[in-house]
């Protein structure tokens, strides 16, 4: 869903999210996870890089500022790879595989929770 106030366009993403906020959360992310996001993704925050080691599934992320505006995507990441860091994120937000291009999910777009 979108929202647009100014010219600032706000979004809400259909999934319910999990937050990653504690160092062991933070930590184990989705490490070992076997299946698939499918209606849920996770916010890992602070973060501002994110590896896929121990991982046996794709995802998409978005990097989000401490206001919650998108400054980086990442389409269909796939395991044992990595993100740098990116100035200015605050938060990685972990997506089922194909999100970013359903939802049309832009950089400089930002995302209510």
């Amino acid at each position: 869903m979108l929202r647009e106030e100014g010219n600032t366009l706000y979004r809400t993403v259909p999934y319910t999210i999990l937050r990653a906020d504690t160092f062991l959360t933070r930590f184990k992310g989705l490490m070992f996870r076997r299946t698939p996001l499918k209606d849920e993704g996770l916010l890992i925050i602070p973060c501002n890089s994110i590896h896929m080691c121990f991982m046996s599934i794709s995802i998409d992320v978005v990097f989000l500022t401490k206001n919650h505006e998108i400054i980086k995507v990442v389409e269909n990441l796939k395991p044992w790879r990595f993100v740098a860091p990116v100035k200015g994120a605050h938060a990685v937000l972990e997506l089922p595989v194909g999100s970013i291009k359903n939802s049309s999910i832009k950089v400089g777009e930002f995302i209510n929770f």
